[in-house]
């Protein structure tokens, strides 16, 4: 007799608060072998990652304070973070 277990959720870390959430709840970024930063929505590219809360509070602290430069040991250019404002901006104009 097989019992169905339910699925165990992905958690990961905000670099930003340091709280632990749900994988689906977080953006990463992700920095390329060239050196190259981008926002990855499907979490699936190459490359190392950052996991940061789709929160706007959490975007403003990780830029104020170089949090991302410093986990990805490469300097984050503003336009990375204006993505991803733009990204919560919509995410919220679709949850209304």
């Amino acid at each position: 007799m097989c019992v169905n277990k339910p699925r165990k959720v992905p958690m990961r870390k905000c670099v930003a608060t340091g709280e632990m959430r749900p994988k689906k709840e977080l953006v990463r970024i992700v920095r390329s072998k060239e050196g190259d930063v981008s926002v990855d929505l499907t979490g699936k590219k190459s490359g190392r990652g950052a996991y940061l809360s789709l929160d706007r509070e959490a975007v403003l602290l990780a830029k104020k304070k170089n949090i991302l430069s410093n986990q990805l040991e490469v300097t984050v250019d503003d336009s990375v973070y204006e993505e991803l404002l733009e990204l919560i901006d919509k995410e919220q104009r679709q949850s209304k």
